[in-house]
C-alpha cells in the first residue's frame, strides 16, 4: 500500500541488497514515475501471476526507479544495526519484507555518513 498511496516521482529511496553474502544499501536512485499496475500480474506464464488481480483492480502497483548513483562502498546491514538512526527502523525488525520501507532523514544522512566512514 505504501508504494500505492506514498510513493511519488521524485521520492529518493536506496538500492539495498538483500540475499547476497553482505546485505546492505549499494546505491542511491529516485522514483521516475508514478505508481502504475505491475504488468506480471496478469501474465499467466509469469511468476508474478496473480488469479485474484483484475485490470480493473490491480492488486500489485510499481514504479520505475532511476539510479543516482552507487555508493563509494556497500554500507552493510551490520552498520545499519549499529547506527542509533536506524534502531526503530522495520529493515531491522524480524519478518519484514525489504521491498519498500519508509526511511527517516536522520537514516539518509546515517547511511551517507557510513559511506564516508566505513
Amino acid at each position: 500500500n505504501m508504494l500505492r498511496d506514498e510513493i511519488k516521482a521524485g521520492d529518493l529511496a536506496f538500492f539495498y541488497h538483500s540475499s547476497c553474502p553482505e546485505p546492505g544499501v549499494a546505491g542511491l536512485a529516485r522514483v521516475a514515475s508514478a505508481p502504475f499496475p505491475d504488468p506480471t500480474q496478469f501474465v499467466r506464464k509469469s511468476p508474478y501471476h496473480d488469479a485474484k488481480s483484475t485490470r480493473a483492480e490491480p492488486r500489485w502497483q510499481c514504479v520505475e526507479v532511476a539510479i543516482e548513483r552507487k555508493l563509494a562502498k556497500l554500507v552493510p546491514l551490520e552498520a545499519l544495526r549499529g547506527s542509533p538512526a536506524w534502531a526503530s527502523s522495520l529493515l531491522l525488525a524480524r519478518g519484514n519484507r525489504l521491498s519498500v520501507l519508509p526511511a527517516t532523514q536522520a537514516q539518509w544522512d546515517a547511511v551517507i555518513e557510513m559511506e564516508e566512514s566505513t
